[in-house]
């Protein structure tokens, strides 16, 4: 990775709370995720533990207690996906333009889809290695490949799929849902294959973007905005900037025979910049020189 665990983005839910009461969900999950963590610790107190030799206890401690870190995560993936799957029975998930509104039902449940996932994804993305950042991603339901490097920016957990070696840069954000003014609206998102996202850049519901694209830094897309394979983008909304020469299968010849011989190349940049310089010296000369004869004729 590029930076620090710690500064890592990850998975990202909403944290929007339509009704107090999700919190229930919220702390029964980690209170249930946390019970057998609970029983790792009694197990292994209760077979290393010797008051005359404590020494295997201790020693094995640190790699024991990243054992139960993981295993509490992957508790919390399984009961966060079991109540996913109650709410799926109640209300499924879809895709459209929803009120703002307590009183819709789609609305609701999105939030409390993301009150439940909201506890996981916190524990897999404090984790110093990013799969279990990409097992949250899989089974919440973001279609994604382990060759992809999504950690970096926001990248939403439904209704978002990924093609083959995706990159998504530092602080860009991948949405699949967006609150604007009363109004919510989910969008499936798709990221072809061969894509490269920016730094800071914004990806909103809807977007689909070809095959071998390349989003600029901060750039953004529109709703729903369909970006064509093998281009350049660039600004907000994202336009075409140039063709994509990245991926095409080109042999190195075809692009030495355009630059020419190297040597002679730099000499000539070399050269004109020189040129440059005594050129803006002359200049600079010249304009002391008026300033100086105008003073004496004063």
């Amino acid at each position: 990775m590029s930076v620090p665990n710690s500064m890592r983005i990850g998975p990202f839910c909403a944290t929007v709370l339509v009704k107090k009461k999700y919190l229930i969900a919220y702390i029964f999950l980690i209170w249930i995720s946390l019970l057998p963590a609970i029983l790792e610790i009694w197990w292994y107190w209760q077979m290393l533990w010797h008051e005359v030799r404590p020494l295997h206890f201790y020693v094995f401690l640190p790699l024991y207690l990243l054992v139960i870190y993981v295993t509490t995560v992957f508790a919390a993936i399984f009961f966060a996906k079991i109540m996913l799957m109650i709410a799926r029975i109640f209300h499924k998930p879809r895709e459209g333009v929803f009120l703002r509104d307590k009183s819709d039902r789609d609305y609701r449940y999105w939030s409390l889809r993301n009150t439940i996932k909201k506890w996981p994804t916190w524990l897999a993305h404090k984790f110093p290695f990013p799969f279990l950042d990409n097992i949250c991603f899989k089974v919440f339901g973001t279609k994604t490949k382990f060759s992809n490097s999504l950690f970096e920016g926001w990248v939403d957990t439904e209704f978002i799929e990924f093609g083959k070696n995706v990159v998504i840069g530092q602080g860009a954000i991948v949405q699949s849902s967006v609150i604007i003014g009363n109004f919510l609206i989910i969008r499936k998102t798709v990221i072809e294959e061969n894509v490269r996202v920016g730094a800071h850049v914004i990806i909103m519901p809807g977007t689909h973007i070809g095959k071998n694209c390349i989003l600029n830094t901060w750039s953004s897309t529109m709703v729903g905005q369909e970006l064509e394979e093998g281009w350049i983008y660039n600004g907000g909304p994202a336009k075409k900037f140039k063709k994509n020469r990245f991926f095409e299968d080109i042999p190195i010849e075809k692009f030495t025979k355009t630059i020419g011989d190297m040597g002679k190349l730099l000499k000539k940049y070399d050269d004109q910049r020189v040129a440059r310089v005594l050129k803006k010296r002359r200049s600079l000369k010249r304009k002391d020189k008026e300033e100086k004869e105008t003073e004496e004729k004063e």
